[in-house]
């Protein structure tokens, strides 16, 4: 999950879905990549601007795998250059979060983790559920457009405001998850 800014005053503004959100990570996907290079296992466009459909902070989130939790630290200086500000783990143990801004409005979120953490399965899992579950991620969406209203201007609250609702979707993900994996185990 995305830990609000230590500046909690950013804009909670949600927009449209826009297409142009794809074309992005794949760019900046890209960038990563090669600063990663042999190290890098996998890079997954998540949250809310890669689920088609609802609304979104206009910030694109990456899950980016590593081979080592070593290599993630070893390229913080490549990202640096690359413009995204070094955060640590942020509440998240094991995890080398980089955040890109432009200006007062945050662009990018990159959770970064080494192969086989628990919290890559987790942030994929609930892109994949609200992919295949569009009720979920329309009631996700009028949710966010509600706390957007409520907390325009301050992320911790909106971010600990969708907090239950995000739990209850990636506990629904874990059991539509482990129920795919024993339906295609039973063919």
């Amino acid at each position: 999950m995305s830990q609000p800014p230590a500046n909690s005053n950013y804009s909670t503004a949600v927009v449209p879905h826009d297409p142009a959100w794809a074309a992005e990570f794949e760019a900046r996907a890209a960038e990563i990549a090669a600063v990663l290079g042999e190290d890098l296992a996998a890079i997954h466009h998540a949250g809310s601007t890669s689920i088609p459909g609802i609304r979104a902070k206009p910030t694109i989130d990456f899950v980016v795998v590593a081979r080592s939790v070593e290599a993630l630290d070893a390229a913080a200086d490549a990202m640096h250059a690359l413009g995204y500000d070094v955060r640590g783990e942020m509440g998240i143990p094991g995890r080398r979060f980089f955040t890109r801004n432009n200006g007062d409005a945050r662009t990018h979120n990159v959770h970064s983790f080494a192969i086989g953490d628990p919290e890559i399965e987790r942030m994929l899992n609930l892109r994949d559920y609200l992919r295949a579950h569009p009720e979920d991620a329309q009631a996700y969406s009028r949710l966010k457009e509600e706390l957007a209203r409520q907390f325009p201007n301050d992320v911790t609250s909106y971010t600990n405001a969708k907090s239950a609702f995000i739990e209850e979707i990636i506990r629904r993900a874990r059991e539509w998850r482990e129920s795919s994996q024993n339906s295609r185990g039973k063919l």
